[in-house]
């Protein structure tokens, strides 16, 4: 497996770096408001989908269906994005980042008004709920996949880039944290209110992009198909294994976080009669632990590959021994701690994978490479709350088994196949 030390080498020299880090400064303060809207785009996407978690237990009673069948909800929107973000990145990539993420806004608007409305007026509306969903996930694809790429457009300073993607997925882990606390606030009213809300925040982050962001300049024309498989192909072929490595690693931590959201959902309802906005709250305590750390690691990992493959390697042994911890109690408080432990490791790792992978490729590439590693996530994101479903009428000790062994497997595979080269 080779190294990957060709990628993000610094740009400028020693008896340059006092002026080069006063370019960046200005340059990232120059951006902070696209920065912002770009934020948005990730937290207004997490809500569409992580703030029906804590109302998932009412939508079963409601809608009179199974466990599985509630667990598809939130499934069905991944499942569309998984195949649809690959195109997204190769449209993004040949007619421009804003062209396709702004009508993807719209179309997941769409959708949460379909699921809303299907919930509000019509009986037996689980089928047309899960159609308005599949359009919210055709949006998804368009919208926060899209991101990584255009922030890699914008800045030329890996450290930028690096500190930008932190700020991002902060973003992105924020949107969970609010998620499950803003879902039940509002499903304390009406249970279908989280799907209309939805489209509000789409059209907040359309605004905000239509006049904030600034898309970079290009003279390049857009490579015709064939070129640009033959180039995507070898690009595979030359960093096969270290890409490989972080799209296999994002895809599990994904599904080990929405296995857990899931499973906490369920327990403290149905276990702990823990209900309404007091179970947002406390699914609020591992998503904030998550946020915080994304936000330190993305501030100190700058263009340090090494740290970056410590800290994520580092992250997933703790989350691995935090679960396989649950084996002996699920006490309540000891299982919150546990899960907290998870939810650092988690934060931890996700920022480094994002660098690596968006500075490791060229800009040409970089939409249709990131959104391949976009899609693992939502693989995970899909598969989790099924999977756990289907273990919970069996044991939860088979949760914790499978969870902490896959946290296992995905820390081998980042010891093993990410291999960068010491820092000078």
């Amino acid at each position: 497996m080779e190294n990957i030390e060709h990628i993000c080498q610094p740009r400028a020299t020693k008896s340059s770096s006092s002026s080069a880090g006063q370019k960046k400064t200005g340059e990232v303060s120059k951006q902070k408001w696209a920065i912002v809207s770009l934020s948005s785009i990730p937290l207004v996407m997490t809500l569409g989908n992580s703030m029906l978690i804590p109302v998932l237990p009412s939508m079963e009673k409601k809608l009179s269906i199974s466990s599985f069948q509630t667990s598809m909800i939130i499934t069905v929107y991944s499942i569309v994005a998984i195949f649809l973000i690959p195109i997204a990145g190769y449209l993004s990539d040949h007619i421009g980042r804003k062209k396709v993420i702004i009508p993807s806004l719209i179309i997941a608007g769409i959708g949460g008004l379909i699921s809303g409305w299907a919930a509000w007026k019509m009986d037996n509306s689980y089928w047309i709920i899960l159609v308005g969903r599949s359009l919210q996930g055709v949006g998804a694809a368009g919208a926060a996949p899209i991101v990584m790429p255009l922030v890699g457009d914008m800045f030329k300073s890996d450290d930028d880039v690096s500190s930008c993607l932190g700020l991002i997925e902060t973003s992105n882990t924020f949107g969970k944290v609010l998620s499950p606390i803003l879902g039940a606030f509002l499903a304390g009213f009406i249970w279908f209110l989280p799907f209309f809300s939805f489209p509000v925040f789409c059209v907040l982050s359309v605004v905000l992009m239509l006049f904030l962001v600034k898309c970079p300049k290009t003279n390049d024309k857009p490579v015709p198909f064939k070129q640009f498989f033959k180039t995507v192909r070898a690009t595979f072929t030359e960093k096969g294994s270290w890409l490989y490595a972080i799209f296999f690693i994002g895809g599990i931590l994904m599904l080990i976080l929405f296995g857990i959201l899931f499973y906490l959902s369920e327990i403290f309802e149905k276990e702990y009669g823990i209900k309404n906005i007091k179970k947002g709250f406390f699914l609020a305590f591992p998503l904030s632990a998550l946020c915080l750390s994304s936000f330190i690691s993305g501030k100190i990992i700058k263009k340090n590959k090494v740290l970056m493959k410590w800290l994520t390697f580092g992250g997933i042994v703790a989350a691995a021994l935090s679960i396989a911890a649950l084996w002996f109690s699920i006490q309540l408080w000891f299982m919150i701690s546990m899960f907290l432990i998870s939810g650092i490791g988690i934060g931890i790792g996700l920022p480094c994978l994002d660098a690596l992978i968006t500075e490791g490729i060229e800009k040409k590439e970089r939409g249709t490479i990131t959104s391949i590693y976009s899609s693992m996530r939502f693989i995970g994101v899909a598969a989790g709350p099924p999977i756990i479903a289907v273990l919970m009428k069996h044991s939860n000790h088979w949760i914790f088994i499978l969870l902490s062994s896959l946290s296992i497997i995905a820390a081998f595979v980042a010891l093993i196949a990410i291999k960068p080269s010491t820092q000078s």
